[in-house]
């Protein structure tokens, strides 16, 4: 029988990259160290997912269980990959749980870390309980309760949703754009309004990123039908007159301050490398790129390759990146490590 191919990582890109390599008889070994699979989209409760318009919990979980009832698809949640070793054709994995792997080759598809709003303190999360973010918005509505002021369980009459938090900064050392949260901001700022049609909803932005084909679906129509405020600015703060959150800041086209009152902020949370990243790299003998994610090699000559041959990478793990595209790289990791093991298996 075939080596198996390692994958690291059950969330979306890995899940896919097992299912590729299932379908056409190729064994394949799924770790991931928390204790189910799905990555950020089912352990943080993701609601709708952008652009499908599906809950998280039907779209990753129907893959989740595509892989769960595959045979050829051997998974260990709970744990990690603790030493590999070998080459191309013959590696050698230890995991956590004291099982050997035999594997021709590993994909890496670790995903990220949500960035922690405790790092932008003048921003209030962590000093005013309606100060929440992205996430906590997408758990409220994922679990039928409704977008709803923690502190006292109120439904808000004004939301502001504050973007580029953790993106875009460099005075915390975070230069990247996260590349989904200008997308998932228009989409959320639509669901609190068809939820809670009274609520004013205003979204400050530095600049708009609904990139590609998102443009009239979420940036235009969140304004037009949905009636979502933009506001143009830099924040200086937001603080509370004992009732209100006061968001205060400039608004960069007019050029003057603007101090507006609200009952919830949101910090659209940006994407940083997976806090497990260096000893990833190290397990793994790969490089990192130079804010952190796994670096990719030459993408022109073999897709998802790193800077270790037989070892591949795939979706958020090498960057900030959508649903629907690691979905994209695994299925192309998982036949870039496939091909790698084709002469060592031609030559046995």
């Amino acid at each position: 029988m075939n080596k198996p191919i390692l994958i690291v990582g059950g969330g979306p890109s890995g899940l896919a990259a097992s299912h590729a390599l299932a379908r056409i008889g190729q064994p394949v070994v799924l770790v991931d160290k928390a204790d189910r699979l799905g990555g950020a989209p089912i352990l943080s409760g993701y609601a709708k997912l952008v652009p499908s318009g599906e809950w998280a919990k039907d779209a990753i979980g129907g893959m989740v269980d595509r892989v769960r009832g595959d045979r050829l698809v051997q998974v260990h949640t709970g744990a990690s990959v603790t030493r590999f070793e070998g080459g191309p054709g013959n590696f050698t994995a230890t995991l956590s749980n004291g099982s050997n792997v035999a594997a021709g080759a590993a994909i890496l598809c670790t995903g990220f870390t949500h960035f922690d709003s405790l790092n932008k303190p003048e921003w209030g999360f962590g000093t005013f309980p309606d100060v929440v973010t992205t996430t906590q918005v997408e758990q409220m509505i994922s679990s039928g309760r409704g977008v709803r002021c923690p502190s006292d369980g109120r439904k808000p009459q004004r939301v502001a949703i504050l973007l580029c938090v953790g993106s875009r900064d460099r005075q915390i050392g975070r230069e990247w754009c996260s590349k989904i949260c200008c997308t998932v901001s228009a989409n959320m700022a639509m669901e609190i309004r068809e939820e809670l049609p009274d609520c004013h909803v205003y979204i400050y932005y530095m600049d708009i990123r609904t990139f590609g084909l998102y443009e009239t679906k979420y940036y235009w129509r969140s304004q037009e039908e949905f009636k979502v405020k933009y506001i143009k600015a830099r924040i200086a703060e937001v603080t509370s007159d004992g009732h209100k959150l006061i968001v205060k800041g400039e608004d960069t086209l007019v050029k003057r301050p603007v101090t507006i009152p609200f009952d919830l902020v949101v910090h659209a949370i940006g994407m940083d490398p997976n806090v497990d990243n260096k000893s990833i790299a190290e397990t793994f003998g790969v490089a990192l790129e130079p804010h952190g994610y796994l670096g990719r090699g030459n993408a022109y000559g073999n897709t998802a390759e790193t800077s270790r041959p037989g070892v591949f990478v795939a979706g958020a793990a090498c960057g900030p990146e959508t649903i629907d595209d690691s979905i994209s790289q695994g299925n192309a990791a998982a036949m870039s490590a496939l091909a790698s093991i084709v002469p060592a298996k031609a030559s046995a």
